[in-house]
């Protein structure tokens, strides 16, 4: 049992907790998500079974879609809706103007400090684990880059974005940060992620609506080809002899023309009945296209 399925994950449900749905309903005990969404987070939650787990590191590599709500006039010790208030300010007096010249500061390549609670590891313990306790810890800055930002809505509290970004990216930190170069404070009052890769909201499936799938017998409808996330790469076929050597994990030459590039120097390889059989990229020193993942 190979495939992903593009969940819809509801508000309250940890990405983990997906996980074990998923777990429980196929029988399959190899299923991982692909970037984690807070609890109070929603939106497109792709969760990868079987062989599909393999696939991981590359769906990890693609941008995502945000609608995020932002409330001005309030900052959380947690940067999001479930914290606890550590900062209050008065946002009446700021206009649209300062809005789009404050979000200037987030588009492109940005650095940002991770939040306290947040997963990251520091002396091998989570840092969320510290903020629990009262402890703070240095935290040095990553670069994320926000690839578009769009004010959507504002009024007097709030303020509506659509943000797509590159892995690494805290949407509540970019909340926090927003709020304190206007100088009222704010915090992330709700999250939806609107797409992941080749995955979108529009065709994501509830994990209602996937347990009724499943007693109805007709889940299948729901499962993605395990290339689905390599969609945009280059793509190869290959004769019998060349199978052959790329399930043993030989070197191959393609022909000229046979393939023109891949992505960072990788390519999806078929055989000729249109089966995936592998991951390749290309081997520099000696000039020949190496497996790097086979399927089968």
């Amino acid at each position: 049992m190979d495939g992903i399925l593009n969940i819809n994950k509801p508000v309250g449900n940890t990405s983990f907790s997906i996980v074990s749905i998923i777990k429980r309903l196929i029988g399959e005990r190899r299923v991982g998500h692909a970037g984690t969404l807070d609890p109070m987070a929603s939106g497109v939650l792709p969760v990868c079974f079987g062989k599909g787990t393999r696939i991981v590191e590359f769906l990890l590599e693609s941008s995502k879609v945000y609608r995020a709500q932002i409330e001005l006039g309030i900052a959380t010790d947690t940067h999001d809706a479930i914290g606890n208030i550590t900062k209050r300010g008065d946002s009446s007096a700021i206009k649209t103007e300062q809005i789009e010249q404050a979000l200037c500061s987030f588009r492109g390549l940005i650095q940002q400090v991770p939040p306290m609670f947040s997963a990251l590891k520091y002396k091998g313990k989570r840092l969320y684990h510290f903020a629990r306790e009262g402890i703070t810890v240095n935290r040095e800055s990553r670069a994320a880059t926000i690839h578009r930002l769009e004010l959507l809505d504002f009024n007097t509290s709030f303020v509506t974005l659509e943000i797509e970004c590159s892995r690494g990216t805290y949407i509540r930190s970019l909340a926090h940060d927003l709020g304190e170069l206007l100088g009222c404070g704010a915090h992330l009052k709700e999250l939806v992620r609107l797409s992941y890769g080749p995955f979108d909201i529009e065709s994501a499936v509830s994990p209602s609506h996937l347990e009724d799938a499943f007693a109805n017998n007709d889940w299948q409808q729901f499962i993605y080809p395990i290339d689905t996330v390599l969609s945009n790469w280059s793509s190869v076929v290959v004769g019998d002899k060349q199978e052959q050597v790329i399930k043993n994990g030989g070197l191959v030459s393609m022909e000229n023309g046979q393939i023109e590039d891949g992505d960072k120097g990788r390519c999806r390889a078929y055989n000729e009945e249109g089966c995936f059989l592998a991951v390749l990229y290309f081997n520099s020193e000696r000039g020949q296209w190496q497996p790097e993942k086979v399927f089968v």
